[in-house]
């Protein structure tokens, strides 16, 4: 079974930076045409710098994914460009720290709002295109993949880590979100998956070592690998989800974390 994605079209939300960034220069790499989507529009330009985003595998959208308006555009400027979808990859995602115990807080409806809802609407809408490009094109009858979702969550999910509770809830909700839509989307042979990670060097993490690099010790000695995975680690994984050789795969939610959920991870920073 083949681990290639050559000549499919994929849509990677969040990939101006950090795992979304990493995610989308690899499918490229690996012969994918490749829509790269983010809110902040001058980073993916940045990040792209002299690529031809005119023509050839890489174009770029910029613009508010919270909005459904913009989600509709994303789509619309991806089958302009390519014609059809044959990957989301949903990478966007917002880390949020506050007080949990606080009622005037409204983080948990802000990261709902950012990690969950954009990928819930953005998957809708991904998967009635794959939906209706397998009709014209006559494909999925014999059984085969028409589509693969793909959606970054994260071992939050499983730890609790008070304030990061809305970050926590958000993670939990997208992976039950991941299960949900494979069922739902089982018969019309789109798969869908998702990965959970940890120790793994996000912009999030990035950041936060800024202000406390001492939390880069406590990360490393809560994980049994005992280092932290830069984002490419995780690009080999998408493409595994993504490709025809995860084609019998679908609701699951793979642990990427070095062995962080195999242990006591209570005094390290969930990231």
């Amino acid at each position: 079974m083949s681990f290639s994605i050559a000549g499919k079209t994929a849509i990677v939300t969040g990939a101006a930076k950090g795992i979304g960034l990493a995610i989308a220069r690899q499918f490229v790499e690996k012969g994918a045409n490749v829509m790269f989507a983010d809110m902040d529009e001058s980073c993916l330009a940045n990040e792209l710098g002299d690529l031809p985003k005119e023509e050839g595998p890489v174009r770029m959208f910029g613009g508010d994914l919270r909005h459904k308006l913009t989600l509709q555009n994303l789509l619309s400027a991806t089958i302009d460009a390519f014609d059809r979808v044959d990957i989301l990859v949903n990478a966007s995602r917002q880390m949020y720290a506050a007080d949990p115990l606080s009622s005037e807080d409204d983080g948990v409806e802000a990261l709902l709002e950012q990690n969950l809802m954009t990928s819930l609407r953005m998957s809708q809408m991904v998967a009635k295109r794959m939906i209706a490009q397998a009709e014209r094109e006559g494909t999925g009858g014999n059984g085969a993949t028409i589509g693969s979702i793909v959606n970054i969550s994260s071992i939050a999910a499983r730890r609790a880590q008070p304030e990061l509770m809305a970050f926590s809830i958000s993670s939990a909700a997208v992976d039950q979100m991941t299960r949900s839509l494979a069922v739902a989307l089982a018969p019309k042979r789109i798969r869908v998956n998702g990965i959970a990670f940890g120790s793994v060097m996000s912009t999030s993490l990035k950041e936060a070592l800024k202000d406390h690099p001492e939390m880069r010790d406590q990360i490393r000695s809560r994980t049994p690998l005992e280092r932290i995975a830069p984002p490419g680690e995780l690009c080999d994984a998408a493409q595994f989800l993504a490709s025809d050789g995860a084609g019998f795969i679908t609701g699951q939610v793979l642990t990427v974390d070095g062995g962080r959920c195999l242990v006591d991870a209570a005094l390290a920073p969930v990231f």
